[in-house]
């Protein structure tokens, strides 16, 4: 479940960033999965349309960049690279 707890760290993050930014809805969110993360792109894809129901990010396009560097400091993240807002 460390994805799970990723993914929904994530979600308040986008979700906290848009309110604060003043934004009526997030357009696009750009996330970065390590290669140690536990999920695979489609896998996180269909977790992020879920989570994101009833939120300013619902509709938001999403690019998912993947890694296979099990070396990377970061292989175990789900890591937010931007986010785009209206």
């Amino acid at each position: 479940m460390h994805e799970m707890s990723l993914l929904s760290d994530l979600l308040g993050k986008i979700q906290r960033l848009a309110e604060e930014n003043g934004a009526g809805r997030v357009v696009a969110v750009r996330v970065w999965l390590g290669a140690l993360s536990h999920i695979s792109a489609g896998h996180f894809r269909e977790h992020f349309e879920a989570g994101v129901r009833g939120t300013l990010a619902e509709g938001a396009i999403l690019e998912v960049e993947t890694s296979e560097d099990m070396d990377d400091p970061h292989a175990q993240d789900i890591l937010l690279k931007s986010i785009d807002v209206d």
